[in-house]
């Protein structure tokens, strides 16, 4: 069984340097916190404000794609796991120096793009594309090593995955090169896909506990082992489909199947004493925009809804909103605190996503009139929400625990 609720350690801190770098998740989930702002505020910038900003050998819009996947997102998968991973194997993972490097692969990767931007320096691609794939492959072999050192072998599909997702890296650069002719949309599509599988089988591990020690008093969960093993392969199915085929119809069954499916799984989770609880309803909330993802796109293709609704459905709702429950709850457990007291600031971080997330895939539906007002707005929400995340965490993440324990 995943525990991450708190993280309590009985030995005292080892000298790994400063408290930072004591566990993946402080400098990991610091920086997604603050990368997401800086990359938001840029794609405003450049899609509603009309700012011209020139990228390194990349088009601002795949610029945002890419980053928004293998930035944000990847730097909240990297803290997660290395140090979930201890926790599940009991085996030390990165940490001190050998931490601060992989950090410092990921923050290179995200600075070289910009540097024509900030310096008017422009970076080969290759040393980009290098510095990238050394990063995801460096964390794939960090993740590997503890769980075959025990054994652990029912772990080796989360680190399966980031090796796809490595691999679609690697696609997407070879598309950028005209290497591999559909490399670009092959790749983002498939990294989306990849963190939707990762995501939906993290939360089928820890939703239901958390649920139930979330919450106040006893509450029965209903669990369905057909719908563990159908959703993933249909989700599989779908990703096949819909990237690398053109049977829209196909797709579009794929996708209204796994809108039933997790429904269903999700009313078996469901009671109404999550929402006195916002690092339990931020969870819930996440996983109905997965849903509403499913959904929009099977719509897109019967009904020619918008693609992209169904994108930011699974990426600013889905993901964005897992990520920052994750982090909030993982940060308060790692360095000795309550999860039951968050800060009262974090209900507003996650409101406010949660409006962000509303305004940009549902108001559409309603009046794409305002379609550019739309995403301004849910821009200026997700920054809002993210600032406060950084503000209320930084201090936690940057210092030691206040228990005096390890982590």
């Amino acid at each position: 069984m995943l525990n991450i609720e708190s993280g309590a350690s009985k030995t005292k801190p080892a000298d790994f340097g400063p408290p930072i770098l004591r566990l993946g998740f402080r400098p990991f989930f610091l920086a997604a916190g603050i990368f997401s702002i800086l990359a938001m505020a840029i794609w405003m910038a450049i899609f509603v404000l009309a700012i011209e900003f020139t990228f390194t050998t990349i088009s601002p819009v795949l610029w945002h794609a890419h980053e928004m996947l293998f930035g944000y997102v990847m730097a909240v998968v990297a803290g997660f796991l290395l140090t979930a991973i201890k926790n599940w194997t009991g085996v030390e993972v990165l940490r001190g120096k050998a931490l601060a490097l992989l950090f410092l692969l990921w923050l290179f990767a995200r600075l070289l793009f910009l540097t024509e931007l900030l310096t008017g320096l422009v970076i080969p691609l290759e040393i980009i594309a290098a510095v990238d794939v050394a990063f995801l492959f460096l964390l794939a072999l960090a993740c590997l090593r503890p769980v075959l050192k025990v054994r652990q072998y029912k772990q080796l599909g989360i680190i399966v995955i980031l090796f796809f997702l490595m691999l679609s890296d690697i696609v997407f650069y070879l598309g950028l090169t005209g290497v591999i002719k559909e490399g670009v949309q092959w790749s983002l599509y498939s990294a989306l896909y990849m963190f939707i599988a990762l995501a939906l089988v993290m939360m089928r591990r820890v939703m239901p506990m958390f649920i139930k020690n979330g919450v106040e008093g006893e509450v029965i969960l209903k669990n369905y082992v057909w719908i563990d093993y159908s959703s993933l392969i249909l989700l599989g199915g779908l990703w096949l489909s819909d990237v690398f085929t053109s049977y829209d119809k196909v797709t579009a069954v794929l996708a209204g199947l796994l809108t039933v499916l997790h429904i269903i799984r999700l009313s078996g989770w469901y009671t109404h004493k999550v929402w006195a609880k916002p690092l339990v309803w931020i969870l819930i909330s996440a996983y109905l925009f997965f849903i509403i993802g499913f959904a929009l796109k099977a719509l897109s293709i019967s009904f020619g809804v918008s693609p992209f609704l169904s994108v930011h459905a699974y990426m600013m709702g889905g993901i964005g909103m897992l990520t920052i429950g994750m982090m909030s709850r993982i940060s308060l457990g790692h360095t000795g605190r309550n999860i039951s007291t968050p800060s009262p600031w974090v209900f507003w971080s996650f409101v406010a996503l949660l409006a962000g997330v509303i305004v940009r895939v549902v108001f559409p539906l309603l009046n794409m009139e305002f379609y550019i007002y739309w995403i301004g707005l849910s821009q200026a929400l997700w920054m809002i929400a993210f600032a406060i995340f950084v503000i209320v965490y930084a201090p936690m993440l940057s210092s030691a625990r206040i228990d005096g324990q390890d982590g």
